[in-house]
């Protein structure tokens, strides 16, 4: 068990809503204009471990978009929710039941949310959802050097991480290179949003096996760090989650949340066949 500071850390209430989904003619990078499905909504049939590719729709949220209709209190609802957290249902037909946050999606803002399915057919657009938001600030005691970010304190010790010569071996389904990196990049912080696998390079995609990535997979973003925003930085790696499918727009591609970070060689991504949240929390 990692040591962390898991007794010092807030958990405050935050709240937001079922978001409408929001749909506009996109110009991609093939030249095409797309008129599919976005960002938004329930999503009935995407959830994490299903592919991150593959869908007819861009940018595709699994699960359940929420997101604050005041500005002010969209950003305390981004920035505090973390992965792992738990979310209430607390208006409408759905009230009562509860769900997992499962990423941030920058841009749109939205907090991604799993619920069963069957309180998926309960929700509706508007219903409110209350996160009880604890994370940020979260510390490895024995690793000063790893910043985690994003990540609920129980999330950290469920994902099969193994220390080794005073190194985090960490799990991850796929090693992304920097030069795949795309939106996101220059963000002034990297404790909301997300930053885009570009997937313009079809047939390099294929040839490293990210293609294959799935939503809610763990993966290492290689050269990168997200220690103060989102840069390419040789030697520095970034772990995160897949939290939105692929896209048609230039630059753009499945997006990864930041949960650790480390500038000195302290986190080493282990590829495995399979590292995905929807086992590590049991979510069907």
């Amino acid at each position: 068990m990692l040591r962390t500071n898991k007794d010092d850390l807030v958990m405050l209430s935050v709240m937001g809503e079922v978001s409408a989904p929001s749909v506009r003619p996109r110009m991609c990078y093939d030249g095409k204009i797309r008129v599919i499905p976005g960002t938004g909504g329930i999503a009935y049939n995407v959830k994490v471990g299903d592919p991150a590719f593959g869908w007819a729709g861009d940018h595709i949220e699994p699960g359940v978009s929420t997101k604050n209709k005041d500005e002010n209190a969209n950003r305390g609802y981004n920035i505090l929710s973390c992965v792992g957290n738990t979310a209430y249902v607390v208006s409408g037909d759905a009230k009562g039941a509860t769900g997992i946050v499962t990423g941030k999606h920058g841009g749109i803002e939205h907090v991604l949310i799993h619920f069963e399915q069957d309180v998926l057919e309960k929700l509706q657009v508007g219903d409110k959802v209350q996160v009880r938001a604890i994370g940020q600030g979260l510390e490895l005691l024995d690793y000063p050097d790893v910043k985690c970010m994003n990540m609920d304190p129980d999330l950290v010790n469920k994902m099969g991480i193994v220390e080794k010569d005073g190194v985090l071996e960490v799990p991850v389904t796929a090693m992304v290179p920097p030069e795949f990196m795309g939106s996101g990049l220059g963000a002034a912080s990297a404790e909301s949003g997300d930053y885009d696998i570009t997937t313009m390079e079809k047939e390099r995609l294929k040839e490293l096996g990210l293609d294959k990535i799935k939503l809610g997979d763990i993966v290492a973003i290689m050269d990168s760090s997200s220690y103060y925003g989102r840069s390419y930085q040789r030697g520095a790696v970034i772990i995160g989650i897949v939290v939105h499918g692929d896209s048609f727009v230039s630059g753009h591609g499945p997006g990864v949340t930041s949960l650790m970070t480390s500038l000195t060689g302290k986190i080493r991504p282990v590829k495995v066949e399979r590292a995905n949240i929807a086992d590590y929390l049991g979510l069907k």
